[in-house]
């Protein structure tokens, strides 16, 4: 059965984004069938693409963002994910305020994919314009994920 991942930031124009893109290029790099999707918990941008330098970064990564549009996360996700991964710790009590009551899905911090005496959160680059440290970091959880998911489909 084909898994399903939601990752989720505040603004859904940087992390989550990223997040996705790169996730989806490690995943179909190692043969894995999965739907990756990313939202926000806030909705000032809902409707808009990424941030353009979030368009920019990931392109001199090798990955494609673009077709991406900022959507709100929902009680639906719940439903249609096996897995929601949140940016930082507001992200994931934000997500959390939405379970319904009886869900079992998953809600991790992208970071429990990481080393364990790497950062706890990822930083938001929108202020700093610091997309750069943020790709590498999502590129290790997402290659910790990729080798997750390859494990438990064995």
């Amino acid at each position: 059965m084909k898994k399903s991942v939601l990752f989720v930031c505040l603004g859904n124009i940087c992390r989550s984004p990223l997040a996705e893109g790169i996730f989806k290029a490690k995943s179909k790099d190692a043969g894995l069938d999965v739907i990756v999707d990313s939202a926000a918990t806030g909705g000032w941008h809902i409707g808009e693409p990424p941030d353009a330098r979030a368009i920019v970064a990931a392109r001199l990564k090798g990955y494609s963002i673009e077709g991406q549009v900022a959507r709100g996360v929902s009680v639906v996700d719940f439903e249609t994910s096996d897995l929601i991964v949140a940016m930082d710790e507001t992200n994931r009590q934000d997500i959390e305020a939405l379970r319904p009551p009886g869900s079992t899905t998953p809600v991790v911090l992208l970071s429990s994919f990481g080393p364990p005496d790497g950062p706890s959160e990822v930083p938001d680059p929108y202020y700093t314009g610091k997309f750069d440290p943020v790709i590498s970091m999502v590129e290790g959880c997402a290659d910790a994920l990729v080798s997750q998911l390859l494990t438990e489909r064995q």
